[in-house]
């Protein structure tokens, strides 16, 4: 198994890139189903979640090309629908997340889709009822075997309707959305995700001939059409690494400079980090961040302690606070960290109260840290990354530890972030990669 031993206490410099959206990716890949002409995808991310989901398509019959770095061509002329219903399927399905989003695209273009129960990080219940009210309110039918955790949708002859989500799920709108593209009619989505990745998703799928309306509002109206074509696509730099790098730089207190972000598209990423009391600078489309030896927690106007809650866009993306969290822990003044969207996402903070963070875990939503001022530096330690994010905020506390640690099950980082090592390594960490 693979691990990472970090060594702790070596300040950063330089500048880095962040990598094309993992999030957005697996929309976008699953999207192209939709269409038997080309579709171009540039700056994708070569990770692991999305290589899987890549190789998943080919081997469902898409036939795809690698023509440059970071960018591909899917053409999904033909689907093998019994390898739908293999083992092999199955058992790619299971180990991501992203594969539900297969059925919404399945469903239109061909009125049938199959996926078993999808994948991914262990961070509390994460249900999918949204997807499935939305693809029977189309007109759907609907049945998942309980004994073989597999879903079966059908429908040959969707139509456009009204429909209020439960809940404004990402994956779940997306997955609608596509599905709705090609149905009979006007269908109206209220209480959509209106993310940017959803905002890439709707425009390259009116790109392809698709009469989508309201775009980065709750409310959208989709015109069905019969047929869509091929098109160019180019993925957002990923806002979850953006974030990761600006709090990297403040707890190894380095000058770093982020490149091509996006800033439009980040939201109230910046903002939020200000409150932590991490200075930054937007130049050009670039972040930079001074180095800085303390950073001082805002209070709110009232002077009660501050609260960082996650929320559906334009609100802060829960994917971020497992790095908010880390970061307050070396900040002056104390913080609650709010995750409500997850039960089971805080869990990880256990390793961080080793290494000698002070935090009171309050319950599965919310913890209280109460920072060191970087007066004391975290202790090296043995820990066990539970997910991609948590994996992340416990190499960054790695990082500014004192020592040695020793980060297990890195595969899971590997899932979200490419080649993590080699790149940190090149602006003055210390990481290595090894087996254990």
């Amino acid at each position: 198994m693979a691990i990472f031993k970090v060594e702790g206490g070596h300040r950063l410099s330089g500048s880095i890139t962040p990598q094309g959206a993992k999030n957005e990716a697996l929309q976008i890949i699953c999207a192209t189903l939709l269409t038997s002409e080309r579709v171009t995808v540039h700056n994708v991310p070569q990770i692991l979640d999305v290589m899987q989901l890549i190789e998943l398509l080919r081997r469902m019959g898409v036939e795809i090309e690698r023509i440059a770095e970071g960018s591909y061509t899917f053409k999904a002329r033909d689907i093998d629908f019994e390898y739908l219903k293999s083992d092999d399927y199955r058992q790619r399905c299971m180990r991501l997340r992203g594969s539900v989003m297969l059925i919404g695209p399945l469903l239109a273009r061909f009125g049938m889709g199959y996926v078993p129960k999808p994948g991914g990080d262990k961070i509390g219940r994460r249900r999918l009822d949204t997807h499935f009210l939305g693809f029977q309110k189309l007109g759907a039918k609907f049945d998942f075997d309980i004994a073989d955790e597999f879903f079966m949708v059908e429908g040959r002859n969707l139509k456009g309707t009204y429909m209020l989500l439960d809940e404004a799920s990402v994956t779940g709108t997306a997955n609608i959305i596509m599905a709705a593209v090609m149905a009979r009619g006007t269908t109206t989505i209220y209480n959509a995700a209106c993310e940017p990745y959803i905002q890439q998703l709707c425009r390259m799928l009116n790109r392809m001939g698709a009469r989508i309306s309201g775009i980065a509002s709750n409310l959208l109206t989709i015109e069905g059409v019969d047929l869509l074509g091929g098109t160019k696509h180019t993925l957002l730099p990923d806002m979850i690494e953006v974030g990761s790098f600006i709090g990297m730089a403040a707890m190894t207190r380095s000058e770093l400079t982020i490149k091509d972000v996006s800033y439009d598209n980040l939201g109230i990423i910046p903002a939020q980090f200000r409150r932590l009391g991490i200075r930054l600078e937007q130049r050009g489309d670039d972040i930079y961040i001074p180095q800085q030896d303390h950073y001082s927690i805002d209070t709110f106007m009232d002077g009660s302690i501050m609260t960082i809650a996650d929320a559906p866009w334009p609100g802060l993306t829960p994917d971020l606070l497992s790095i908010f969290l880390v970061v307050a822990t070396q900040a002056k003044g104390s913080v609650l960290i709010h995750q409500k969207m997850f039960e089971s996402r805080l869990f990880f903070v256990d390793k961080l109260i080793d290494m000698g963070a002070q935090i009171i875990l309050c319950d599965p939503h919310r913890a209280t840290v109460i920072g060191h001022d970087h007066n004391i530096r975290l202790r090296a330690t043995r820990m066990t990354s539970p997910d991609i994010r948590a994996g992340v905020a416990l190499l960054i506390a790695a990082m500014s530890a004192e020592g040695v640690s020793t980060i297990q099950n890195i595969d899971q980082i590997d899932r979200g972030y490419k080649e993590i090592d080699t790149r940190l390594n090149a602006l003055g960490a210390r990481i290595t990669r090894m087996e254990e």
